[in-house]
């Protein structure tokens, strides 16, 4: 046959007509489809992850009577128990960020995740006071690498700007959410079996996070080419971290003495002399600029003092609940289910308000609303003979409602902008004001006298920086 008429048969295409065997084609390769994780699982995973965190902050606090009473300790221990896992969580922050940006976001998800994990699996194993004390020491440590490590996995996660805005938007109420749940169930479970069953959670979590990581979150490559800056981690991790001891130890001792000025002072000193080596540093862990946005510091001032308003009621009023009232560790969690409700609530409508009315309106809303409801708790929540749902409800309410929108306007206006690369800068100086915001005020609260007052003072801070949260968001 002609090679003419063999062309005619295989036809204008080229291809072997019928018959005709036609050259070996190798097979294609099966390509595998790429396996899509949505984002919504990889933040559904990261949130869990940070509402533990915070869960793990406040968990202690309606049974740690029952811890002094099994271990016989005194005042002084019991504050150091309850202050150990946020002294150091607060003092590593900033050394987290950094080893989230160099090292990729879920190695350093990873490293954390172990820390704290072992440290949680430690503490209910606890024999005495010092064994527990480590093991909430090993938490707060864990928690400053996951924290900052989970907010730069969720800027991979929505790497477009309008998504992580939204994504941010529901972040900044998580934290909030995680501190109430804390107080609710650590009493619901200490009640029903002991202190102990209260690391249960971070346990289970740390287990599914670690689990489930490798298959929801990206893997992030690391910034190599950014020094580490040890000089400047380890004044402002031991600044941070003194500096806070001594405004914790105030709730023991009298502001003029030495266990109180020692440390005040000298972490005073450490940070003023991070900031100098900070100003002279090529790549500093703290670059000075990125405090100077107006909108980025008003917000990181809200979500400080949203945590501490919260904290502070909390406080406050479990003891008074328990002491004054007489109630039950059972009741007085009980007496919280209204706050956590409104906060819920509250939370699912800020995304919208962000997206409608921007987040310096929806934050100076949030405090404003927040205020209000510090000044009726003050007004009446501690007297004894007004009833419950007209003496502390209505402050229940309007206090969570307020904070939500608070924290999460807030959260967007601390993270606007921040570049990629310093994502995990920005979770560890937002988890940072989080963490401090309650240190500095509720020790400065407490000097001004009786709980009515603290909070009334509280709610003249909040009313103050909503003003000035609105006044800027105009002139922007």
């Amino acid at each position: 046959m002609s090679t003419t008429r063999l062309r005619e048969r295989r036809g204008a295409t080229g291809l072997p007509g019928p018959g005709i065997p036609g050259p070996a084609r190798p097979r294609p390769a099966r390509v595998r489809p790429a396996r899509v994780r949505p984002a919504r699982h990889g933040f559904l995973l990261l949130g869990g992850v940070q509402m533990t965190l915070i869960f793990t902050l406040a968990s202690l606090a309606v049974p740690l009577p029952r811890i002094g009473a099994e271990f016989r300790l005194d005042r002084a221990e019991l504050i150091l128990l309850s202050a150990a896992y946020g002294l150091t969580f607060a003092g590593l922050l900033l050394l987290g960020g950094r080893l989230a940006d160099r090292s990729g976001g879920r190695r350093v998800l990873t490293a954390g995740l172990l820390v704290f994990g072992a440290a949680s699996a430690l503490a209910p194993l606890a024999p005495g006071y010092g064994t527990l004390l480590a093991a909430r020491f090993g938490q707060g440590a864990g928690a400053a690498l996951v924290a900052p490590a989970a907010m730069a996995l969720l800027r991979t996660l929505y790497p477009e700007p309008a998504a992580y805005g939204r994504a941010m938007a529901t972040w900044g109420g998580l934290s909030v959410l995680g501190a109430t749940a804390g107080n609710l169930l650590s009493g619901v479970v200490a009640a029903a079996t002991s202190w102990r069953g209260t690391f249960a959670v971070p346990i289970a979590v740390t287990a599914t996070a670690l689990l489930l990581s490798p298959r929801l979150l990206p893997a992030t490559p690391p910034g190599r080419d950014r020094a580490l800056d040890l000089p400047g981690a380890l004044l402002a991790t031991a600044g941070i971290t003194l500096a806070s001891y001594g405004l914790v130890l105030t709730d023991a001792h009298p502001w003029a003495s030495a266990p109180v000025l020692v440390p005040l002072l000298a972490g005073l000193v450490l940070l003023a002399a991070f900031g100098a080596v900070e100003r002279r540093t090529a790549d500093p862990l703290l670059p000075p600029g990125f405090l100077r946005d107006g909108r980025r510091a008003l917000g990181l001032a809200a979500i400080g003092l949203t945590a501490a308003g919260t904290a502070t009621v909390f406080v406050l009023l479990s003891l008074a609940l328990q002491q004054q009232r007489g109630w039950s560790a059972l009741l007085t969690s009980a007496a919280f289910v209204p706050f956590a409700v409104a906060l819920l609530g509250s939370g699912r409508l800020a995304g919208p308000l962000i997206g409608r009315y921007g987040p310096g309106r929806v934050t100076a809303a949030g405090l404003g609303t927040a205020a209000a409801g510090l000044g009726l708790l003050a007004a009446t929540g501690f007297d004894t003979s007004v009833p419950y749902a007209y003496g502390l409800l209505p402050g229940l309410v309007l206090l969570p409602a307020g904070g939500a929108l608070s924290f999460a306007g807030a959260a967007v206006l601390a993270t606007d902008g921040v570049p990629a690369h310093h994502a995990g800068l920005a979770g560890g100086v937002l988890n940072t004001a989080m963490e401090l915001g309650p240190t500095v005020l509720f020790a400065a609260l407490l000097t001004l006298g009786g709980d009515a007052v603290s909070l009334a003072a509280a709610a003249v801070l909040f009313t103050a920086l909503a003003s000035a949260t609105a006044l800027t968001t105009r002139i922007h």
